[in-house]
């Protein structure tokens, strides 16, 4: 069993001093960061205004009510790509959710009116090139099969998986996985003028960059050519600013690295997953080096506050991950908050005995993060665990913490 840490001390004491001195504690506004992997959500999904796990999923974010929500694997359309229509705008996938399921009352829960944002994504881009040395450079992806009636995500089969193979990001068509970033409108400006983007950053563009190397032969697994052209993050790393109501800048800096895993001795997922999560720490500390896809140099500014979100794909104390990025390059970074640890409250611990209470995956590690800055100050948080005999919308568990909103002139 994993030690976990102790979280909310101070603020546990401050109430039990209120209670003895006879005081009631003060309301505190807030602000609700959440992250989702809502699993494998495609364009026809979206279309379907029908779709049992995406109105489930809908109802789960309902109940949550996040002002700020990163929705991981959700496909950016784009043309040529399974569901899109030719002449429609690319990446619409986010306001699709939003408005044929978000804004839509779901039992008990009333629609809430979203702003989404997205770009595009590496994932089942084709890189041209033999990358899993399987002697095989797989140029075209296969039809994808439909999700079953329930929603379900379809199988990947093993042509999808030899294309997504030989992608720059994995994915069996162009944008599968993909990113979209939804704020509430009433009471979050999503900045998207300000937004940055680094899909197209190189990995040998990062200090230190650990590239793959063939253990059989002692050579770099990819070649000079393949290695200068490849981008260091599988989907997109994203710094997309939203304005607070009190005013303030949180820069949210969303990103879904590949899996520790499904490669072999040479580790290149497990590296590339280390150096993924690597780049946050990186930018934070405003590293030189970084260029988003406008060429603009830079990281984030000394001061900036900011929330770390996603599907990060390690866990700091077990799994596959190379080295712990997790604690090496964020947990420890002096400008990340990183005590307080969101926990399934006690139902969730008890309706699934083999997780523990951090694990925000069904297979039992932590995976999911919204980590915030060390200036924003946590009110409550957790990991949203439905129960065990509710429909399984995703292999993984909503993440949530509320950020207290500073009190305004008016106050």
């Amino acid at each position: 069993m994993k030690r976990l840490p102790l979280a909310g001390w101070s603020g546990l004491v401050i109430v039990l001093a209120l209670i003895l001195s006879g005081c009631e504690a003060p309301e505190v506004e807030t602000v609700r960061f959440a992250t989702i992997n809502i699993e494998d959500i495609r364009t026809d999904d979206l279309r379907n205004f029908q779709h049992p796990r995406l109105i489930a999923i809908a109802a789960q974010i309902q109940e949550l009510a996040p002002d700020v929500v990163l929705i991981n694997e959700i496909a950016y359309d784009q043309s040529g790509v399974p569901g899109y229509i030719e002449g429609e705008s690319p990446g619409l996938n986010g306001e699709r959710l939003a408005a044929n399921f978000l804004s839509r009352p779901h039992g008990p829960h009333p629609g809430i009116e979203y702003i989404a944002f997205m770009a595009p994504s590496n994932t089942g881009i084709n890189s041209g090139y033999d990358l899993n040395h399987n002697g095989q450079t797989v140029t075209t992806y296969p039809e994808p099969p439909s999700a079953a009636p329930d929603g379900t995500p379809a199988a990947q089969t093993p042509a999808g998986r030899a294309y997504g193979d030989d992608s720059w990001g994995f994915g069996t068509f162009p944008g599968q996985y993909g990113m979209a970033l939804l704020v509430r409108a009433d009471r979050v400006e999503l900045l998207t003028g300000q937004a940055r983007t680094f899909r197209r950053y190189p990995w040998a563009g990062l200090q230190d960059a650990r590239r793959p190397v063939d253990p059989e032969t002692d050579e770099f697994w990819y070649d000079d050519e393949v290695w200068s052209r490849f981008p260091l993050s599988s989907k997109s790393h994203w710094d997309i600013p939203v304005r607070l109501s009190d005013g303030r800048v949180v820069h949210v800096l969303a990103s879904h690295p590949t899996p520790a895993a499904f490669d072999g001795d040479e580790q290149r997922n497990k590296l590339r997953n280390h150096d993924e999560i690597r780049f946050w720490g990186a930018y934070i500390d405003d590293a030189p080096y970084m260029m988003d896809d406008t060429e603009t140099r830079g990281g984030l500014p000394a001061g900036a506050e900011f929330v770390i979100m996603g599907d990060l794909n390690a866990d700091p104390d077990e799994g596959s991950s190379i080295d712990d990025p997790i604690g090496t390059w964020l947990l420890s970074n002096a400008r990340v908050n990183g005590e307080y640890v969101p926990l399934a409250d006690e139902a969730g611990v008890a309706g699934y005995p083999d997780l523990d209470a951090d694990d925000t995956a069904r297979w039992g590690l932590r995976v999911d993060y919204v980590l915030p800055s060390i200036g924003l100050r946590v009110h409550d948080g957790g990991i949203y665990r439905p129960a065990v005999d509710a429909a399984v919308t995703s292999d993984h568990f909503p993440v949530w913490i509320d950020v207290v909103l500073q009190p305004t002139e008016q106050d």
